[in-house]
């Protein structure tokens, strides 16, 4: 087993170039194969969940709740991230990670034995609290162990266990939808979590001194707080209270107030839970907000692409699963090669190419109808897939490459942080969106139907609990039409997220330079 000099000094690559030799004693290839079961571990997931929304809105109720599997799950981990992107450049890579992993699994079984939708919900919220850690963690190992040269290549190889999950994970999920139980889609997480953690504990060893921090638990808090209550307001406002009611702005004010009260915290924290320098650089800033619209539009397609092709186009959970995995395929086919490009080009302007495509994209899923075809449906998703893949992995590599190893735990957990909360933002207003049209057509039907619709978007649970058929028929179309409008206007959304993506990487420099820091 190799072992790297002490710590401060530098360790020659097999390429020739240069490392900071972090106390690691190790041997890169187990543990890349560990970071990518644990990436694994994270994608699996999230690709799975997405062709079971059907079926656990048919067993558990609460078609207009069920954003909330995805918000709660992104909200605690994009809140989480932050402290652990701190804990990992203190107390080291290694125990940040065991301790996501072992939350994670947590999570895995509550969601499996969840009997209601708001225990399901609140399992997704501890499996958040563990993918926290998970994800920006296999990140920042990523950024110690190779040069920028080489993460060229190696982003490619975590890029590809997306597209095996994503080819993974919709079958599963689809498969034992239909055939077993939606609830096996949290038990399989058990195997490849023990497998990575297995690897881990064998092949990846580090030397960290370690010293007394004070946790800032304020800020978490406060944070936690904020966003917990913009997101509640996103998500049930025009649904289970009014938009202009009481109720529904004095949440948005507390939530606002709390975040501004977590700025002042963070300036006067001896240790923040996530510094406000991160976000004070042009190229972090530009990093983080374009990694903000990745998050919100990887969910929008996530979460409203099989929901359209079950509800709208009717297809069968396994169909509509390979047409969300047409995207995350063509993600780490273009992410293989964003490597060599942005090593000529620059980072920011292989995103920009890559935003093209995104914007392309979104605007042929936006222009599907009510009769497209399932595989003009899974074109249009790989077109964002490839522009996705050249936009996300240049940003991560530039914001760790401005900074040593010291800060790059920080600066990796800014950006997944900013990717989450885009994700869970994204989940919430996306949600709301859907809704609000949902809930005002069933407010307003034909008169033929009036009688026959609840007045509330769990309609929706009409056409994907699979009920409509068993209804008249003129009520099963209706709510069909309903759904496609409903997912249509998600679809525009995810065209003005494209566009704003364009004006978060026109923020970054052209050329990278290391930051310096008083």
């Amino acid at each position: 087993m190799a072992t790297t000099p002490a710590a401060g000094t530098q360790a020659t690559t097999p390429e020739g170039g240069t490392r900071a030799a972090v106390g690691f004693r190790s041997d890169r290839g187990p543990v890349l194969a560990a970071i990518m079961l644990c990436t694994g571990l994270v994608a699996l997931d999230s690709t799975i969940i997405a062709t079971a929304v059907p079926s656990i809105v048919r067993d558990l109720g609460g078609f207009s709740q069920f954003p909330w599997l995805f918000s709660i799950y992104l909200l605690t981990q994009a809140v989480t991230v932050p402290l652990y992107g701190k804990f990992a450049d203190s107390l080291g890579r290694k125990p940040v990670m065991f301790f996501g992993i072992a939350l994670f699994l947590l999570g895995s079984i509550l969601c499996g034995v969840a009997w209601s939708m708001p225990v399901l919900i609140i399992a997704r919220a501890v499996q958040g609290i563990g993918a926290g850690a998970v994800q920006p963690i296999s990140m920042t190992m990523v950024g110690d162990l190779y040069t920028v040269e080489e993460r060229a290549r190696v982003q490619g190889y975590l890029a590809s266990v997306w597209g095996i999950s994503a080819v993974v994970g919709p079958t599963l999920g689809g498969v034992f939808s239909e055939y077993v139980s939606w609830r096996w889609i949290f038990f399989v997480n058990l195997p490849l979590g023990a497998a990575a953690a297995w690897v881990l504990a064998r092949r990846f060893v580090e030397r960290v001194e370690r010293r007394k921090h004070r946790v800032d638990f304020a800020g978490a808090a406060v944070l936690t707080g904020g966003l917990s209550l913009i997101i509640l307001g996103l998500l049930e406002g025009g649904v289970a209270w009014s938009w202009v009611s009481t109720r529904s702005l004095v949440i948005f004010v507390i939530g606002a107030v709390l975040l501004v009260a977590f700025v002042v915290i963070e300036r006067r924290a001896a240790e923040p839970v996530l510094p406000l320098w991160v976000f004070s650089r042009r190229i972090l800033a530009g990093g983080n907000l374009a990694s903000l619209v990745v998050g919100a539009l990887t969910i929008g397609l996530s979460s409203y692409l099989p929901t359209y092709a079950e509800g709208v186009l009717g297809t069968s959970a396994l169909v509509a699963g390979f047409a969300l995995a047409a995207m995350t395929v063509g993600w780490p086919i273009a992410a293989s090669q964003a490597g060599r490009l942005y090593l000529r080009v620059g980072f920011r302007d292989t995103a920009l190419i890559g935003s093209v495509f995104v914007i392309g994209g979104a605007v042929l899923i936006a222009l599907l109808g009510a009769g497209s075809a399932i595989l003009a449906v899974a074109g249009s998703a790989f077109v964002v897939g490839i522009g996705l893949g050249l936009a996300a992995s240049p940003t991560l590599v530039a914001v760790q490459s401005v900074v040593g190893w010291d800060r790059r735990g920080v600066v990796t957990g800014a950006n997944m942080f900013s990717r989450s909360l885009g994700s869970a933002v994204g989940a919430a207003i996306f949600g709301a969106i859907a809704n609000a049209t949902l809930a005002s057509r069933f407010a307003h039907p034909p008169a033929a139907i009036a009688g026959q619709l609840p007045r509330n978007a769990d309609a929706g649970s009409l056409l994907l609990g699979g009920h409509a058929n068993s209804a008249a028929p003129a009520v099963g179309e209706y709510v069909r039409t309903s759904l496609y409008y409903a997912t249509h206007h998600v679809f525009l959304s995810l065209v003005v997220c494209g566009v704003l993506g364009v004006g978060a990487l026109l923020l970054m420099p052209r050329r990278s330079e290391p930051l310096t820091f008083d």
